[in-house]
This record gives C-alpha cells, structure tokens and sequence, in this order.
C-alpha cells in the first residue's frame, strides 16, 4: 500500500464534481486500500478520491474514535444519499485538505445511503451521529463542495487565505 498526497484547498480539482465507477477493477480496490491508509496515517476518519487528485466516485471513511475499539473502515464506490432526515444536527468539522481550521456544519442527524463495497455489491444502511455527518462531508467532495462552503462568506475567506498561506509556506519549505 501507498501514502497518498492529500490536496490542499484552494486547489481546481476539490471543486469538480468527481466521475461515477463504471466498473471496479483489481486499480480501484487498490486506491480503496491505498486512500485507507492514507486517512488512517493523516491521522482523519474520511477521505475522498479528490482530494488525493483523483476524479472518482470513492470514499472510505472510519469513524470510531476509541483506542480500545476495533477499527471498522467503511469502502464506498458510487455513495449515493437516498434518504435524510428532517431533524439536524450541529457538529465541528474539519477537513484533511483544510488542515487545522474546525468550523460547526449543520446537517442532517440520519441519513441513508446506498453504494457498491469491495466486491460490487450493493449496500444500503442507516448512518447517524457522526458517522452521518462524516459520510455526508466526504459525498460533498465527490461533488466539489467542500465543508467551509457552509460557512458565510467572510469565515470562508478567512480560512481561504490561511490555506494559501500554509501552501506558500510549504512550496518554500517552512511548514
């Protein structure tokens, strides 16, 4: 397995909207593999294919959050919504292509969702807590959104010109 590098925002390719998996190869399972380890290593408990540069319908996430509990990494190909609940709920995000900057999101408490896993077959279950809000943060990457386009216009700006900092920082080597 292979550490992805993982993008930083501002960056075109967060903002497109990522193509569907027409087939899954022995190449996909492998960037699934690949994308675990990254999150795990970054450390996050969400990854998209964007956000390591690649314009694929593919998330993985992990939300447990215990040491003294197994890990439980989810492979999703082609994440689809189907159903949401109307009650909301209020959680601080972040974002491993947004390092450093939190900012409460509100979304939907429980949501559905149906895709393919490893195999291709299809699966369907009922997320909620922070494993919902995870899930609905890392479908809105295949959809170019990132979780500050929640946020109003100056605190979005704000966190931009931090990331364009940490960029030039980087690009000189003082990060």
């Amino acid at each position: 397995m292979t550490l992805r590098n993982i993008l930083i925002h501002p960056d075109p390719r967060l903002k497109k909207v990522a193509d569907s998996v027409p087939d899954l190869s022995d190449e996909l399972r492998l960037l699934a593999e690949d994308m675990l380890e990254t999150m795990y290593d970054a450390p996050g408990i969400g990854l998209a294919a964007p956000q390591i540069g690649i314009s694929k319908r593919l998330i993985v996430l992990d939300c447990v959050r215990e040491d003294d509990e197994p890990p439980q990494p989810m492979v999703m190909f082609n994440p689809e919504i189907i159903r949401a609940s109307d009650e909301l709920n209020v959680y601080e995000e972040g974002c491993l292509s947004i390092p450093e900057q939190f900012a409460e999101v509100t979304r939907p408490k429980e949501v559905g969702v149906r895709w393919l896993d490893m195999d291709g077959n299809v699966q369907e279950r009922d997320f909620d807590g922070l494993w919902a809000t995870c899930v609905q943060h890392e479908i809105d990457h295949l959809e170019g959104k990132l979780f500050i386009d929640y946020l109003k216009p100056l605190k979005r700006q704000m966190i931009t010109r931090k990331m364009q900092k940490l960029k030039r920082d980087l690009a000189r080597g003082k990060a």
